[in-house]
C-alpha cells in the first residue's frame, strides 16, 4: 500500500500531461529548427563564387553527363548481338564486375559520407541529430526496404511465370511444331515423367520433353561441363526425356534480371536526382569542375551495369527504350532543375541539409545492397565463375579496379 502511495504522484494524470507537453514542445522546436531556410555557414557562397562561370559549366555538365549516360546504357543494349559484347561473353562479365565496383564505391565512399556530413552539420540542432547515427540508420533501413522490394518483386514474377506455364500446359503443344502430344512416360523407378518428389508435376520438365525429346536421368553433382554424374538411358527409338533443369534455371535467371534491373534503376535514379540537384544549385565553379568528370565517369558505368541487366531481362523494345532514356535524362534533368531554383534555393540551410542528407543515405543503402547482392554475389557465386579460373581472376581485378578508381575520385569530388 505504501508503494502505491509513493507511485501515485508519479503516475498522476497531471504530471504525465505536463511531461507530454514539454516533450511535444521540444520536438516541435527541434523540427522547426531543422526545417529553417536561413543560411548557416555558406562556404560555397563566399569562396569561388561566379554565377556566370558556374552557369556555363552547368551546361557543359548536362551535355557531358547526358552523353556518358546514353553511351553507358546503350553499349550492352545495342551491342548484345555483337560477339564481343554479348551478355553471355567473358568481356561483358568482366566489364559488369568493373561497373559493380563503381556502384559499390559510389554508395560507400561518395553517398554515405556526404549524407553523414550533412546530417551531422553544426547548423542542425544537436538534439536529435548529434545524439544518434542517423546516416547509418537511414542507409540500413533503405537496404532492408530494398531487400523486401527485391523479394516481393521476385515472388510476383515467379507466380506470374507459373501461371503462364500452367496455362500453356493445359493448352498443350502446338500442332504446327510437328510435335506429338506427350501423354505419359515412366522412368525405370516407376515415376511418371515430370513428377517431383512430393508428387507434383514439373511443368518445365514437361515442356522440355515435348520440345527436345530427350531421355536422360541425371544424378549426382553437376559438373562444370554442364553434365551430371550418373547414368543415361538411351533408347533405340532415338528420343529422350529431359527434366528441363537448365530451362528452369534460365527462367529463374530471367525473373531475377527483371527484378534486378527495375530495382537497380530505382536506386540509381534516386541518387541521380540528388547529385544533379546539388550540382545545379551550386554557384561555385571550383565545386562544379571536378564534379563533371566524377559524375560522367560513374554515370557511364552505372549505365553499363543497368543496360546489362535490362539486356539480360529481355524486355520488349518499348520498355527497354523507356528505361534507358529515363536513366540517361535523370541527372541532367536534376541539374537543370537545380539551376532553375538556384536563385531561391539555399543549399546551406538546415532544411536543405536534412533533406539532402536523408536522400544521400537512402541512396547509399540502395546502391550498396544492389552492388553486393544483385550484381557482385549473383555473378561471382555463379556456376560460370566457379568453372572458369581465368574469368575469376579477371573479374576480381576489374571489381577492385572499378571500386578503387571511383574511390580515388573522392579526392577531387
Amino acid at each position: 500500500m505504501v508503494v502505491f502511495e509513493e507511485l501515485f504522484p508519479v503516475l498522476s494524470f497531471g504530471r504525465l500531461k505536463g511531461k507530454t507537453m514539454i516533450f511535444s514542445e521540444s520536438m516541435l522546436r527541434t523540427i522547426s529548427q531543422s526545417m529553417a531556410t536561413t543560411s548557416c555557414g555558406g562556404t560555397d557562397l563566399e569562396t569561388c563564387r561566379d554565377e556566370s562561370g558556374a552557369l556555363t559549366l552547368k551546361f557543359v555538365a548536362i551535355a557531358a553527363i547526358l552523353v556518358a549516360g546514353v553511351s553507358g546504357v546503350a553499349i550492352p543494349l545495342v551491342g548484345k548481338k555483337r560477339r564481343f559484347l554479348r551478355t553471355d561473353g567473358n568481356l561483358f562479365f568482366a566489364a559488369k564486375a568493373f561497373a559493380a565496383g563503381v556502384i559499390l564505391a559510389t554508395g560507400f565512399v561518395h553517398m554515405l559520407p556526404d549524407g553523414s556530413t550533412a546530417l551531422s552539420d553544426s547548423c542542425l540542432p544537436k538534439n536529435p541529430w548529434s545524439k544518434f547515427p542517423f546516416s547509418g540508420f537511414f542507409a540500413m533501413v533503405s537496404a532492408l526496404a530494398t531487400l523486401v522490394v527485391d523479394f516481393v518483386g521476385t515472388q510476383y514474377y515467379e507466380r506470374k511465370q507459373e501461371r503462364t506455364q500452367a496455362s500453356e500446359a493445359r493448352v498443350g503443344p502446338s500442332d504446327s511444331d510437328g510435335i506429338v502430344p506427350f501423354i505419359e512416360a515412366k522412368d525405370p523407378n516407376g515415376k511418371v515423367f515430370g513428377e517431383e518428389e512430393g508428387g507434383g508435376m514439373h511443368i518445365v520438365g514437361m515442356h522440355a520433353h515435348a520440345a527436345h525429346h530427350r531421355h536422360n536421368h541425371p544424378q549426382g553433382e553437376e559438373s562444370c561441363d554442364g553434365r551430371r554424374g550418373g547414368h543415361d538411358h538411351s533408347h533405340g527409338h532415338g528420343h529422350s526425356h529431359g527434366f528441363g533443369l537448365e530451362d528452369g534455371d534460365e527462367e529463374d535467371g530471367g525473373i531475377r534480371h527483371v527484378v534486378v534491373s527495375q530495382v537497380l534503376e530505382l536506386g540509381i535514379i534516386s541518387h541521380s536526382v540528388i547529385i544533379g540537384l546539388s550540382l545545379g544549385v551550386s554557384q561555385s565553379p571550383c565545386t562544379i569542375r571536378p564534379l563533371i568528370a566524377a559524375l560522367s565517369f560513374h554515370q557511364f558505368f552505372e549505365g553499363f551495369a543497368l543496360g546489362g541487366c535490362i539486356s539480360q531481362a529481355q524486355f520488349k523494345t518499348l520498355s527497354t527504350t523507356l528505361m534507358a532514356c529515363f536513366f540517361a535524362i535523370t541527372t541532367p534533368a536534376g541539374i537543370a532543375f537545380g539551376t532553375a531554383i538556384s536563385s531561391s534555393y539555399n543549399p546551406d540551410s538546415p532544411r536543405a541539409l536534412v533533406i539532402e542528407g536523408i536522400f544521400d543515405c537512402v541512396s547509399a543503402g540502395i546502391l550498396i545492397y544492389m552492388a553486393l547482392v544483385d550484381l557482385i554475389a549473383a555473378d561471382f557465386l555463379s556456376k560460370r565463375m566457379k568453372c572458369n579460373v581465368r574469368l575469376q581472376v579477371l573479374s576480381y581485378l576489374m571489381l577492385f579496379l572499378g571500386a578503387g578508381m571511383m574511390s580515388a575520385l573522392a579526392i577531387w569530388a
